[in-house]
């Protein structure tokens, strides 16, 4: 049977994929070492509802090599999707150790174990648009130059590509990045920008919206949660077993976009979470602080498409009522009263 091991997999992503991989019918173990970042309460929420259906998280840090050991040995893991990371752009600028720590050493310890591994596992993991820095072409291509990180989140995430390209070729380890494009949904982290919209809206605060210098308004490409897990699992299936081929060759290091090619407004996302939401917004317009946001973003999904078979199928309007009549519901239940005592950085 294939076993997948999950990293992170009490996050938002990793909570998804977990899940989504066990109706597959095959194993699933997850790690995540719960950190305080945001409200654990949320973290364990997700790990309860994986354990409904049987998925055991491991709570250890990616650092810890015993237990990475542990699970590979006594699992037989066969794919590990890495999603496990510090996340965030501003938290950075304030704890720059923290995404060294988990993002930069604990994916190097991670892959240290697997090439230990035999059969080595293939490997996917979670890098991010944020590697294309403040790129002018649009949209954004894989082939582009990421050279010139605007954050030091984007630059562990592009440490990480480093890093996998590297073990790919001195272990012919089987490794995917997936460059993900500003993930939303139910369940999702408190941090990202749309879920405190979300609470300030609820609770008639201001809601900031950021200009660039210039007077223009930042635009994402907003990718709702489903379609980056379709994409993460077609990268999954479509991955090739690591280890030397026939020929001495490796197998290929893959870089895909994941995204969902039609990016918007910040001020039409807050007129469009309104609707879903039922409540209307009191909008402050800031000009952008120096804290590594990028002005937009825009994925070109083409070598997904041709590769993946990747086609994101859920719009900005229906994605947010899927997020409103959850987020609501959360709030109703009182599960998130953990969450009133946050603040995003």
């Amino acid at each position: 049977m294939e076993t997948y091991l999950v990293t992170g997999a009490a996050g938002f992503i990793g909570s998804y994929v977990a899940r989504a991989l066990n109706e597959r019918r095959v194993r699933v173990v997850g790690l995540d070492n719960i950190n305080g970042y945001y409200p654990r309460a949320l973290k364990r929420n997700r790990i309860s509802k994986l354990a409904e259906v049987g998925v055991h998280v491991v709570e250890a840090d990616l650092n810890d090599s015993l237990t990475l050991r542990g699970i590979l040995d006594t699992c037989r893991v066969t794919t590990i999707v890495h999603l496990a990371a510090q996340a965030g752009v501003r938290y950075a600028v304030k704890n720059p150790g923290s995404y060294v720590h988990s993002n930069v050493a604990g994916f190097v310890s991670l892959l240290e174990e697997v090439v230990k591994t035999s059969p080595i596992p293939r490997v996917i993991f979670a890098s991010s648009s944020s590697v294309y820095g403040l790129n002018t072409k649009l949209p954004f291509s894989e082939s582009d130059v990421t050279d010139s990180p605007a954050s030091l989140y984007a630059a562990t995430k592009k440490a990480n590509e480093l890093l996998a390209r590297t073990y790919n070729h001195i272990h012919g380890v089987a490794l995917t990045a997936l460059r993900f494009f500003t993930v939303y949904g139910p369940h999702g982290r408190p941090d990202m920008a749309y879920y405190s919209f979300a609470n300030n809206i609820r609770a008639g605060q201001l809601v900031n919206i950021f200009r660039s210098a210039d007077g223009s308004e930042l635009a994402r490409d907003f990718t709702y949660i489903d379609d980056i897990v379709r994409g993460i699992i077609a990268a999954c299936d479509t991955s090739e077993a690591s280890g030397k081929k026939a020929d001495g060759s490796n197998p290929p290091f893959r870089v895909y976009n994941l995204g969902n090619t039609h990016p918007v407004t910040v001020s039409d996302f807050v007129s469009k979470l309104e609707h879903a939401l039922g409540m209307v917004a009191k909008r402050n317009y800031l000009p952008m602080p120096k804290t590594g946001d990028v002005p937009y973003t825009h994925a070109n999904i083409s070598a997904a498409e041709r590769d993946l078979s990747y086609k994101p199928r859920v719009d900005l309007d229906t994605g947010l009522q899927y997020f409103a009549e959850w987020y609501l519901g959360y709030y109703d239940s009182g599960a998130n009263s953990e969450d009133f005592k946050y603040i995003p950085l």
